[in-house]
């Protein structure tokens, strides 16, 4: 898959504003997923927003090396 932070980060960039399925690698062999849309890239960190029923927002942050070292997957529809 991916060998670099560049290159997680080059391919996030062009998937700004997408949604995207977020799994999730927890302790205990809990695996959680959400959906949500790619908001923001920053240099060290990515934001997606995951929007519920109801008319709130919440924000979740991840490094690069969240996706380079498998703690979290994300899969672009």
């Amino acid at each position: 898959m991916f060998r670099t932070l560049n290159e997680i980060r080059n391919h996030l960039s062009e998937k700004i504003g997408k949604e995207v399925i977020l799994t999730s690698y927890q302790p205990r062999n809990l695996v959680i997923e959400h959906t949500g849309i790619l908001a923001k890239l920053y240099s060290s960190l990515f934001i997606i927003d995951i929007g519920d029923t109801s008319k709130t927002v919440n924000r979740v942050s991840f490094s690069y090396s969240d996706i380079l070292k498998g703690d979290i997957e994300l899969t672009f529809n």
